[in-house]
């Protein structure tokens, strides 16, 4: 059983630039900055108590779908970003 609520509500933090989930106390994030018509993927971070509970994938399919509802490309700096679009065909319009 998870050791957290179900559904972690994923908040996007405009103000510091950031998707965010806090689980227990604990923040993870997905870093952003918008520039030119692209969203850029820089960092993802979560804690090592919250990893592997599919809480990256939350934040970085949110910054996505945020990217998709503005008529935004992503450059995916971020490693991890990189890989789940890999993973995630779906998202390859969003592509620059």
């Amino acid at each position: 059983m998870s050791k957290f609520p179900a559904s972690p509500e994923v908040i996007d933090n405009a103000a510091a630039h950031r998707f965010e989930i806090t689980v227990n106390g604990q923040l993870a994030i997905t870093t952003y900055r918008i520039q030119g018509g692209h969203m850029i993927l820089p960092h993802t971070e979560v804690p090592d108590a919250l990893q592997g509970q599919g809480i990256a994938g939350k934040l970085v399919k949110a910054a996505l779908e945020s990217a998709r509802q503005q008529g935004l490309k992503v450059i995916p700096s971020c490693s991890y970003v990189a890989a789940y679009m890999k993973r995630h065909p779906e998202y390859d319009d969003l592509l620059r």
